[in-house]
């Protein structure tokens, strides 16, 4: 998730297979954003004030790379089918 990939030296197969794998994983990174949330909020209410900060900056930038990740692949599976 955290390794950035050359999306147009891939096959059309190979960019289907990565949006699956990338769907499915959306689960798994949404309980994973959830969990981090959560400690951030524990953490806010037990007088803390630099873990919050940081888990709820490093769940909005797991989101933000995982949501990209796709957008790219979405992108470059439809610039490759208007091209056809």
């Amino acid at each position: 998730m955290l390794s950035t990939k050359d999306y147009s030296t891939l096959t059309r197969d190979e960019l289907v297979s990565e949006e699956k794998k990338l769907k499915s994983q959306r689960v798994m990174t949404a309980l994973f954003i959830g969990f981090l949330v959560g400690i951030a909020l524990w953490s806010a209410t037990h007088k803390g004030f630099i873990l919050p900060v940081i888990l709820v900056g490093a769940s909005f930038l797991i989101g933000y790379r995982h949501s990209q990740s796709l957008k790219g692949i979405q992108a470059e599976i439809s610039r490759r089918d208007t091209v056809r």
